[in-house]
């Protein structure tokens, strides 16, 4: 005898419908996403140097309003950190280097 398989079906396409942004969306939400970057800048360059020397190429979370900074080897476990004390607001991460970025393009 033979065994029959049984036909699943493929789920094709998302399951939420795709976000249309138009341009000047796009544009505003790039502007904001600086902006922030901006508030943030000052405090990692400040920490920057005596950062570099004791955790090159960790991660650096920073909470701007506060001042307040997370850091940790894993760029994840750093961001989880700075969410459990600061759930509802807006956090950047840098990578502590010479530039504050993760790759080159």
């Amino acid at each position: 005898m033979t065994e029959t398989k049984p036909t699943r079906t493929v789920r094709r396409g998302r399951i939420f419908p795709e976000i249309q942004w138009t341009e000047e969306q796009k544009e505003q939400r790039q502007a904001e996403r600086e902006a922030f970057r901006a508030r943030c800048l000052p405090i990692f360059e400040r920490l920057k140097p005596e950062l570099i020397e004791t955790h090159y190429n960790w991660y650096i979370t920073i909470e701007p309003d506060s001042g307040e900074y997370f850091i940790n080897q894993d760029e994840i476990k750093g961001a989880l950190e700075a969410r459990e004390k600061y759930p509802s607001r807006e956090l950047y991460t840098f990578r502590i280097n010479e530039t504050g970025v993760c790759g080159t393009i």
